[in-house]
Order: structure tokens, then sequence, then C-alpha cells
């Protein structure tokens, strides 16, 4: 009878701060004056707690080579050989996100159970099965790229329990069918996260978990994995705000008898009329949004009585992307308010 050491191993598988604001060009001679601005799309927020679930796909990487060079070195062949490296794996996370970019997540995880099986000659059989979960405390970035959508990445530590069980017939004799380790190591990801509305959303991502694998190798398991994340007490998004200059009065004409010609009407006080960029685009857009075509319909209503000099549009755009394009999307959104309101 033959004594086989233990011999389970997984293999190495293979994320300008700045605000740049725009002045676009004045136009719009109409009757009266009012101005329009659009704030930043990206306001930096209060921070706030969050929750959520996560499940996918996890894979490993079984060893062959290693395996069947040790059974060799005990005077056994391997004429076959068997391979489960996939599984469902899961999480379930609490964090904290301190601002729009940073947040702090720790969570329990479950990669599931991945094994092998081979047949030797002289006649025998070798079965290996291992179990991993843990524990893990991460830091996680986001970078938002478009609308709702951004690129989260993440690194931390995971304190993971890797449990085997071996067995053995035949020729093969296994020694310790049940060991396990459990041991801290780093893990490392990057996904995408969307923002559904201010309540919910969802993220797709990649991790690679480092493991010990119990019988003195070290390797990776990679979870593909889609997540829920709720936030708790987030605050609502701002409402636009909306201030409408008043109506003008006109003098009050003078004696048809009088003599002395009439003053001239003073000049209407300037009044600033602002709506913010989300209310009347979406992200990256320059055509009004139904919401934005509502508000300024309401602005119209407000100003209809009131005789005007001209009305000065200035659009803007957020911090992201080249000066050059930021340029040409705050023009063709200054002209969009323009055309809508003529």
């Amino acid at each position: 009878m033959t004594r086989a050491r233990n011999p389970y191993a997984f293999d190495v598988l293979r994320l300008k701060n700045d605000m740049k604001r725009i002045t676009a060009l004045r136009l719009l001679s109409l009757a009266g004056i009012g101005t329009l601005a659009a704030s930043s799309a990206f306001a930096q927020e209060s921070g706030y707690p969050y929750g959520g679930v996560s499940i996918g796909q996890s894979r490993a990487k079984i060893d062959e080579d290693r395996i069947t060079a040790n059974l060799r070195s005990l005077g056994l062949n391997t004429t076959a050989f068997t391979r489960d490296e996939r599984d469902t794996g899961f999480k379930v996370f609490g964090g904290y996100q301190f601002n729009r970019y940073v947040a702090l997540e720790g969570g329990y995880f479950n990669l599931g159970k991945f094994g092998f099986g081979a047949t030797t000659a002289p006649a025998g059989t070798l079965n290996g099965q291992i179990k991993l979960h843990g524990v893990n405390l991460d830091v996680v970035g986001t970078l938002p790229l478009v609308g709702g959508l951004s690129a989260i990445g993440r690194v931390g530590a995971q304190y993971a329990n890797a449990r085997d069980t071996f067995s053995g017939s035949g020729a093969v004799r296994v020694l310790d069918p049940n060991p396990s380790k459990r041991a801290a190591n780093y893990k490392v990801g990057v996904g995408l996260q969307y923002e559904i509305n201010r309540a919910i959303l969802v993220r797709g991502e990649a991790e690679r978990y480092r493991i010990n694998d119990a019988v003195g190798n070290h390797g990776d398991v990679n979870l593909f994995s889609v997540s829920l994340v709720v936030p708790f007490g987030r605050a609502p998004a701002p409402a636009p705000r909306v201030v409408v200059a008043p109506a003008y009065v006109p003098p009050v004409p003078p004696p048809v008898a009088a003599v002395t010609p009439p003053a001239p009407a003073p000049a209407p006080a300037r009044r600033r009329v602002t709506f913010s960029a989300d209310s009347l685009f979406a992200f990256d857009q320059s055509t009004i949004s139904p919401e934005g075509k509502t508000a300024l319909d309401a602005f119209a209503r407000d100003t209809r009585e009131t005789q005007f000099d001209v009305i000065t549009v200035e659009g803007h755009t957020d911090r992201l992307g080249p000066q050059a394009y930021n340029q040409r999307l705050s023009t063709k959104r200054a002209e969009a308010v323009k055309s809508y309101l003529v």
C-alpha cells in the first residue's frame, strides 16, 4: 500500500479633480432681462451607509501537473484525471460611502468548492475537494463616467478558511484526509457600477482572492459577480432652483395737455434665473429633456407680460472631459435653450 501526501494545489489565474467651467457665447435678442445658468453635474454629497448582496461564478485552477508529479514520486502513474474548477460564489456586505469617490466595505464571502479525481496504476484512486469561505475588508474607489455609470476598483484584506477533504483507494492511501487552514491574505477587484436611482445601485465585478489551500500551496480564486447595493439614509438629489424676474410695469402716461415730454422709463433691474444642468439636460447631452422643457415653459409664462431688452444665456458643463469638448457641449446647450425660448 503506497502512502500519498495531500497533493491539492491551486494555480495562478490571471481603477483633474479641478472643476472646468466654460462660458458659452451670449445670444438671443428678445424683449427682457434674465439669466439661465447650469451648475456642475457632479457635486459632492454627504456620506451614507449601504448594504448589499452579490452572486456569481467562482473559478479556480487545479494544478494537474503538480498532483501527477506527486503521485509519480510515490511510484504511481496517473492514467486518468478529472477536475471541477467552477462553482457558485456569493457575498453579503455592508460599507460606508465617505464621498462620491471613496468607501470602506466589509463582509462575508463564500467561494464554493472545487475538486479533482485521479486514477492511478497500480490500481488506485485519489479524490480531493476544497471549500472556501471567510471575511474581508476593502477600500473601494469610484470614478464617475457617463450618467449614472461609474468604474469601481477595490483592494483589501481577507481572512479565509480552507477546508480540504481527501480520499484514496487501492494503491493510494491518504494520511491526513481533512486538513484545514485559516489565513489572511490580499484581494483585489475591478468592475462597473450603475445608479438606477438614489436608492438602488447595481454592480458587475471581477475579484481575485489569494488562497492558502491547507496543504502548503498558494493560488488564486476568481469571483465574477453581480451585486445589488442599497444605500441607507442617502440625501435626495437637490431640486432645481428657479428665480423669475418680476413683471415689468410700464410708467403711467402723462396728461394729454402736458407740454413736458414724458420721462423715460427706468431701466428694469437685472435678474438672474438659475436652472440646474440636471434639470435641463441628461449627462453629456445637449438636447433639452422633457423636465427641462417644463421648467422653461414655466419661465416663459411668468415673463409673458414683461418687456425685455436682452436675455443672456450661459451654459456650463461638469469637470470631466477635455476643455475643447466641454466648450462645444456648453455652446450647444446654450443654443438649445435659445432655440426653445424663441
